[in-house]
């Protein structure tokens, strides 16, 4: 990271984080400037690092991350300013759960459309059992630039890993990187299908499987039945290997 003196850990996961925005990217589920990752400083109370208000994920790089406190304070030098309904977003997860050390937050196309539906995300597909009655739901507020909205954001969530965002998008956390990118990749997939799905039907019944087989697959998943394990641990890797062979200048 160039210009950028930091300790290993915080390099290490500055190095994940902007690893995040690239691959989001890649999957075309960025939108332009906006949307936002962040991802908890370790051993620095009440701090995260968080994309710059400005830069095009396909462009941000380790060193432009910004450090910023739960209060909004910048606390490294840096010429960008973060985006406010981000800082509204990342400082009520980050402040509010332990486990919350990254945070993802994305409007991708699918994800919208699905929560405009009254019947939200179906198990329709194996990626959307991840997501079994374990998926919280927020109403939309406008855009998120009201700091009292972090309480009922807190609330909507409880202990889930994932929310679903009314007419707005998806949240996801994770305790690694790689785990909230890959609860976002599930979740984008089962959209997709989901959507697939129903335009094909063209208003017939969908076929769902049994609710005891949504719980036993949910549960699989999240227990980490067999060798199943947690989202990203394999995978995450395997995806930096990838775009270290792509380009690897998002490490600098």
């Amino acid at each position: 990271m160039d210009g950028v003196s930091v300790p290993d850990a915080e390099r290490r996961l500055r190095i994940d984080l902007a690893a995040a925005f690239r691959m989001v990217a890649r999957l075309g589920l960025d939108d332009l400037i906006y949307n936002h990752i962040s991802v908890r400083v370790p051993g620095a109370e009440g701090q995260f690092l968080i994309n710059p208000y400005g830069l095009l994920f396909s462009e941000l790089t380790a060193s432009d991350l910004v450090r910023i406190d739960v209060e909004g304070n910048k606390l490294c030098d840096s010429p960008h300013a973060v985006n406010l309904a981000g800082f509204i977003i990342h400082s009520a997860i980050h402040g509010a759960r332990d486990d919350a050390v990254c945070v993802l937050h994305t409007h991708s196309d699918s994800l919208v459309a699905v929560s405009a539906l009254p019947e939200g995300l179906l198990p329709l597909s194996q990626f959307a059992m991840w997501f079994h009655r374990r998926l919280a739901w927020h109403d939309y507020e406008g855009v998120a630039i009201d700091a009292d909205e972090r309480g009922r954001l807190v609330r909507d969530l409880g202990p889930h890993r994932a929310m679903l965002m009314r007419n707005h998008g998806i949240l996801t956390i994770g305790r690694t990187v790689g785990e909230a990118f890959m609860l976002l990749y599930y979740a984008e997939r089962a959209a997709r299908i989901q959507l697939k799905a129903q335009s094909a039907a063209g208003g017939r019944p969908l076929v769902l499987p049994p609710e005891e087989v949504c719980e036993k697959a949910a549960r699989q998943f999240w227990e980490q039945q067999g060798d199943i394990r947690i989202p990203g641990e394999r995978e995450w890797p395997a995806l930096l290997r990838d775009l270290d062979r792509a380009d690897p200048g998002y490490r600098s």
